[in-house]
């Protein structure tokens, strides 16, 4: 069937959606809010671009590699779907969008529902009365039933001088506690056992809507659902002592996913990061001494203009100090727009190169003795896959996506979802082998 044929094949059944999205989690929760209106409305979602009548890319434009693989993916999907629509973090870029693509639909920017589905009406109009339609209780969903990503805030009120967050999605804009839990009662309804709190800055929830952060409030209201709570992009403002101690109630999962990005005072003043401080390392002790299970995923930068040999040796002691559970590492670059390109010292991409085999070096040697430390231990774990292989799971030590998994041996008879015991049997320095707890 020639693609003329094809599309009219499609166009006589209910319009089709298809979607790419690109980025982070806080974009995927904008493309899962887009589908869920458009399914409402009566429109199938389709499985691959040329499949649907047209097409949204939702892009991230972060970083000058997140660009090129965003206008890679526009330019994919328009070689398959004559009708593709853009929204998400580069279409802030309008102009360079349709120089690279004159044959775009439509561009938003980031967090545009209604005007992407607006577009999506303008190309492809709906064909029936939406009272009618079905939609899942908790929307519609990118990620696998058993969990989901809620977010709570848009937008970031700081400067950091490496991030242009601020320009594309605007300052702090929090949404009521009331409609957060609303969202998230649905979600728990719906079967899902795990909510991935995110936001750009999490510990700044509520501050603008009540002067002051209240995101011990909402953690606290969100544990009361009985499912896995887990709070990722935490700054390590004091309140957070608050939410340790929700972990330590069995509240809230003893997660903590706080974006250091670096150790050193002078860099990270230079990056202009808020929280930083040279008190780190006694506030994580104290959390520890709180919650004893706490683990503590984070993200660094090295290459950061003006990093010196002896700010770089300082955060690889500090990491050895922490011993951080789960770490990513991202080399310096430069992106459109952002301060720091202007920053004297910037570094020779070899020597980023070196500096980043080193501190993978350093926290793999971390990684390892942490996860040998669980070898022997008893804990529950929840099911992501079952498979010819076995089962894969996770523990409450790590999310879905970025971290380690737990291979379980010896299970018959679970589906994604399920919680297990299992005992620890062995590690390496990224995974963990179980066996069903006797």
């Amino acid at each position: 069937m020639n693609n003329k044929q094809s599309n009219n094949a499609i166009s006589a059944g209910p319009k089709k959606v298809g979607i790419i999205s690109l980025g982070c989690a806080k974009a995927l929760v904008d493309s899962e809010r887009i589908l869920t209106q458009l399914s409402a409305e009566g429109y199938d979602i389709a499985d691959t671009s040329d499949g649907a009548d047209v097409v949204i890319v939702n892009t991230c434009g972060f970083l000058d590699s997140a660009r090129a693989e965003s206008l890679e993916a526009i330019g994919e999907a328009m070689n398959q779907n004559t009708k593709v629509i853009v929204t998400g973090c580069l279409g802030i870029d309008e102009q360079t969008l349709r120089e690279k693509h004159p044959g775009i639909l439509a561009v938003t920017g980031p967090h545009a529902y209604e005007q992407v589905v607006s577009a999506v009406h303008s190309a492809v109009p709906p064909q029936h009365d939406p009272y009618l339609d079905l939609v899942p209780p908790g929307g519609i969903k990118l990620t696998p039933r058993h969990y989901a990503y809620l977010k709570i805030s848009e937008g970031c009120n700081h400067n950091c001088r490496f991030c242009i967050i601020p320009q594309i999605r605007g300052p702090l804009k929090s949404r009521p506690m009331a409609d957060i839990m609303g969202e998230a009662e649905k979600l728990a309804s719906a079967g899902v056992k795990e909510l991935l709190v995110i936001s750009q800055d999490t510990s700044a929830y509520g501050t603008d809507l009540h002067g002051k952060p209240q995101i011990v409030e909402l953690a606290k209201a969100l544990g009361e659902l009985g499912i896995w709570i887990r709070l990722h992009y935490v700054y390590p403002y004091p309140l957070v002592d608050g939410l340790v101690e929700l972990m330590a109630d069995g509240k809230i999962l003893p997660y903590l996913d706080i974006p250091f990005q670096h150790a050193s005072p002078s860099v990270l003043k230079s990056m202009r990061r808020p929280a930083h401080q040279e008190q780190t390392l006694a506030r994580i002790g104290r959390w520890r001494e709180i919650c004893p299970d706490l683990a503590i995923r984070s993200t660094f930068i090295v290459g950061f203009p003006g990093e010196t040999e002896a700010d770089f040796e300082f955060m690889l002691d500090w990491l050895e100090q922490a011993e951080l559970d789960r770490v990513g590492c991202f080399k310096y670059e430069n992106v459109e727009g952002a301060p720091a390109n202007l920053l004297d010292g910037h570094i020779d991409a070899e020597e980023i190169d070196q500096r980043w085999e080193r501190f993978m070096e350093v926290q793999q040697a971390v990684s390892e003795k942490q996860l040998a430390a669980k070898v022997g231990r008893t804990t529950q774990v929840m099911v992501d896959a079952v498979g010819p292989d076995g089962v894969i799971a996770r523990t409450m030590w790590d999310s879905a996506e970025v971290d380690g998994l737990v291979y379980v041996e010896g299970v018959q008879s679970v589906a994604p979802g399920d919680m297990l015991d299992v005992t620890i049997t062995r590690a390496d320095e990224h995974d963990l082998w179980a066996e069903p707890a006797t």
